[in-house]
């Protein structure tokens, strides 16, 4: 007999694990769980807590509670070299996700014109103080948001191959760089993790007890001219990044 909100949150946890609420599907209301269990709504409440704490559900307005998708997305190195050709339709997110077999789709949030200054200290790499950043979340159709990407482009650059603007660029933004003489050459990559913040744990459908990775890369053209610096936050259990063939310093 289920009687408290722990209790409630075990079993609601083990029908999730088993198959029986499916991943981006939602709960019984909390009125029903009521109804069902012969508990109080704030005991209802509390279990959903403790499973959004798991990382398990996330609530939306209007859509109730939400069986978190918990199936990670292998993100290989080697997506960048499939897209570097301009006039492709696929970049790099869209890329890994079909090659799983998933319905990958990167949605552009938000382009601003800003300042280098008080941005992270990647962007003041770019080498200029007037600087677009491009918003996008890549995610899963239809709205399972995956990463949270930001990334910065010295102005002049941005309008040189058709970034400062308000549109989706087919094909990626590494081939739109291509396509306007601006080849990217190297990258440069860090990977920590952190704690979400609350907008960013909102938006990514994660608890307060899942992690973030956060993944910086600076890219740069043969010439050795930064391109880009990108800033990625993504929930830790929902991507397995790949570093695959690697070429090791003193191999014959």
């Amino acid at each position: 007999m289920v009687r408290g909100y722990r209790e409630l949150a075990d079993e609601l946890e083990q029908r999730i694990n088993a198959g029986e609420f499916r991943q981006g599907g939602t709960l019984p209301r909390i009125s029903e769980l009521e109804e069902r269990y012969g508990l109080a709504r704030q005991t209802v409440r509390d279990a959903i807590a403790v499973l959004a704490d798991k990382g398990l559900v996330y609530t939306r307005r209007k859509a109730g509670t939400i069986v978190r998708h918990r199936t990670p997305v292998l993100i290989p190195l080697s997506r960048y070299g499939r897209v570097l050709s301009p006039g492709g339709t696929k970049g790099p997110w869209e890329t890994a996700t079909a090659a799983q077999g998933l319905d990958g789709s990167v949605e552009l949030v938000d382009v601003r014109h800003e300042t280098a200054e008080g941005a992270p200290s990647g962007v003041r790499d770019l080498g200029s103080e007037d600087v677009v950043r491009r918003t996008r979340h890549a995610l899963i159709r239809p709205d399972d948001v995956v990463q949270i990407q930001h990334a910065w482009y010295a102005r002049d650059l941005a309008e040189s191959a058709g970034l400062a603007g308000r549109r989706k660029i087919d094909g990626g933004v590494y081939a739109a760089l291509s396509a306007a003489g601006h080849v990217p050459a190297t990258a440069s990559e860090t990977v920590s993790a952190r704690m979400p913040t609350e907008q960013e744990a909102g938006r990514l459908g994660v608890g307060g007890k899942i992690p973030v990775l956060c993944i910086e890369r600076l890219t740069k053209d043969s010439a050795g001219r930064p391109l880009e610096f990108l800033r990625v936050v993504t929930p830790a259990d929902r991507v397995r990044l790949v570093y695959g063939n690697l070429p090791l310093a003193g191999t014959e």
